[in-house]
C-alpha cells in the first residue's frame, strides 16, 4: 500500500480540505468513523462477501495473446473490471462506502456521476440495501449517456439533471457538493473517484486498491514475477489509483496514467491535469489542475464522459510531482482507434474511458522486448458508449 501520505489528508503539499469549517467538522466526523471501523473484520468480513458473490470479484487477469502478437513486443494482459456487476471498477468503492454509510446510521446518499457507471453503481447499491438515492449529472452528459440514465431509474435513484456551466462532471460535482453542505446532517456524499477534500481520496484508493491486490497475486501465479507495466486511464483516477498503490514501494513497476488528451493542448480542447494543468485547489482540495487565466477551473472536452474532468486526484498529483508514475495524453481519436482495435482483435470492447490505457498500450508494447509484462486495467465495458461511438464512426 502506498505510504505517500505525509500528513492526514495530505500527499506532499497535494490534498487537504479546504472547505468550510461547518463542512470540515462533517468530513472529520467521517474520516474518524472511516479509521475506526475500515480494520474490523466484521466490517472487512461484510465487504468480502459482496464483492464475492454480489459483484463478482476476482475479476479475471486475462492474457491478450492476440492483441500482444499483432503489436509484436510486451506481453499484454487485461485486467477485467469490466466484467464486474454493473460493468466498471466502480462497483468496488460503492459497496465500501454503502456499507460505511449504513454502519453510520445514514439514510440517504447522494452522488455525482460523469459518464453514469458511477452512478449506476450506487443506484444499485442503494436498491441492494433500501436507501434514498440521488445522483447529480451534468445536463451534457445525461444526453451522452441516455441509457445508464435510464439504467440509475429503473434501480429507483432520482436524476438531477445539472444546467449550469458546461453541464459535465465538474457542475455535477459542483451540485453535490452543494447538498452536502444543506444537508449533511442526515446525507453520505458517496464520491466516485480519487478526488475531494479529505477522507475521500483515502477512502476510494482503500476500497479500490483490492484491483491492484488482485493483479500482484494473479500475476505471481501464472507468470510467477512482478508485472513491469501497470497502464490505466486517468480522470480523477480511481481506478488508476486501485491498480497502481498496492505496488507503490515496488520500484521496478513503473505507473503510466493515461489522460484524456481530447482534441488538442489548447485550452477547452482536453481534460488532461497533468500533462497541461498546474497545482491548484477545485472542489475543496489541492491537485494539478486546468484552470484559465483567472485561476478558476477551466472548460473541458473529452470524448470519455468519465474523464472530463478539470482536476485529479492528489495522490496522482504527488506521484507526478516525487516521479513515482509518468502521466501521458492520448486523443479522442487514439481512444476511438483503441475502442475499434481491441473489439476486433480480442472481442473485448472496452469503455471509452479504458480505451485511453489500450490506446497507450498499443504504442508503448512494439517499443519494448517480448519478456516484458504489460498490465492494462480495462476498467469498464463499453456497451454505454456503443451508441455514442455509432454516431461518430456514422458522421465520419
Amino acid at each position: 500500500m502506498s505510504k505517500a501520505i505525509t500528513e492526514k489528508g495530505y500527499f506532499g503539499e497535494f490534498g487537504g480540505q479546504f472547505v468550510s469549517d461547518e463542512l470540515k467538522e462533517a468530513l472529520n466526523h467521517l474520516a474518524d468513523f472511516y479509521n475506526s471501523i475500515k480494520d474490523d473484520p466484521d466490517f472487512q468480513s461484510e465487504l468480502e462477501y459482496y464483492l464475492k458473490d454480489y459483484v463478482g470479484r476476482p475479476s479475471p487477469l486475462y492474457y491478450a495473446a492476440r492483441l500482444t502478437e499483432k503489436l509484436g513486443g510486451a506481453q499484454i494482459y487485461l485486467k477485467r473490471e469490466d466484467l464486474n456487476h454493473t460493468g466498471s471498477h466502480k462497483i468496488n468503492n460503492v459497496l465500501g462506502q454503502v456499507l460505511l454509510a449504513k454502519r453510520m446510521g445514514v439514510k440517504r446518499i447522494i452522488a455525482e456521476t460523469g459518464a453514469g457507471q458511477h452512478g449506476v453503481a450506487t443506484a444499485t447499491a442503494c436498491a441492494l440495501f433500501g436507501i434514498d438515492c440521488v445522483i447529480y449529472m451534468g445536463e451534457e452528459d445525461t444526453r451522452r449517456q441516455a441509457l445508464n440514465v435510464f439504467r440509475m431509474e429503473l434501480l429507483g435513484a432520482k436524476v438531477v439533471a445539472v444546467k449550469d456551466g458546461d453541464r459535465t462532471l465538474k457542475e455535477a460535482v459542483d451540485a453535490a457538493l452543494a447538498d452536502l453542505v444543506a444537508n449533511y446532517k442526515n446525507t453520505y456524499y458517496l464520491l466516485g473517484s480519487a478526488v475531494g477534500p479529505y477522507p475521500y481520496p483515502d477512502i476510494v484508493r482503500d476500497f479500490q486498491s483490492v484491483i491492484g491486490r488482485e493483479t500482484r497475486s494473479q500475476l505471481a501465479e501464472r507468470a510467477h514475477r512482478l508485472p513491469d507495466y501497470l497502464i490505466a486511464c486517468v480522470g480523477g483516477g480511481s481506478n488508476a489509483i486501485g491498480l497502481f498503490a498496492p505496488f507503490y514501494e515496488d520500484e521496478s513497476v513503473q505507473f503510466i496514467g493515461v489522460e484524456p488528451g481530447g482534441k488538442g493542448s489548447g485550452l477547452g480542447q482536453h481534460a488532461a491535469a497533468i500533462s497541461y494543468g498546474q497545482p491548484a485547489v477545485i472542489h475543496g482540495f489541492k491537485c494539478y489542475s486546468v484552470i484559465d487565466e483567472s485561476g478558476e477551473p477551466a472548460r473541458t472536452s473529452s470524448i470519455a464522459a468519465g474523464l472530463d474532468y478539470p482536476g485529479v486526484g492528489p495522490e496522482h498529483s504527488f506521484y507526478h510531482a516525487t516521479g513515482r508514475a509518468k502521466y501521458v495524453s492520448v486523443t479522442d481519436e487514439q481512444a476511438l482507434e483503441a475502442f475499434q482495435v481491441l473489439s476486433k482483435t480480442e472481442g473485448i470492447i472496452p469503455a471509452l474511458e479504458s480505451a485511453h490505457a489500450v490506446a497507450y498500450a498499443l504504442q508503448l508494447a512494439p517499443t519494448l522486448p517480448k519478456d516484458k509484462i504489460i498490465v492494462v486495467n480495462v476498467s469498464g465495458r463499453g456497451d454505454k458508449d456503443a451508441a455514442q461511438v455509432f454516431d461518430i464512426l456514422k458522421g465520419k
